[in-house]
């Protein structure tokens, strides 16, 4: 029989009752479903999922270079135009 031991886990409530229904719809509980991260993690060798930044779309990075320009893009020229749209 395998010997297992507590493990203490800090995370915000909301994070862990959303895993928790998700876990529960996969027919598991969050300590199975910690013991299977855990072991991913081993037989990857790290974590078991890709982990990167969020890059920009080809129209943000149109926007940023505009601004760094200072040309105008999009339909408004300045705030106080789109906030007036935004208004109307």
């Amino acid at each position: 029989m395998t010997t297992k031991t507590n493990m203490t886990l800090r995370v915000e409530p909301e994070l862990r009752d959303k895993a928790a229904i998700l876990f529960k719809s996969l027919g598991l509980d969050l300590s199975t479903a910690t013991g299977i991260f855990y072991r991913q993690a081993l037989r990857c060798h790290g974590l078991p999922f890709e982990i990167k930044l969020d890059e920009p779309n080809k129209e943000t990075y149109k926007a940023i270079e505009a601004a760094e320009k200072g040309d105008v893009y999009g339909p408004y020229n300045s705030v106080a135009d789109l906030m007036e749209a935004l208004n109307a």
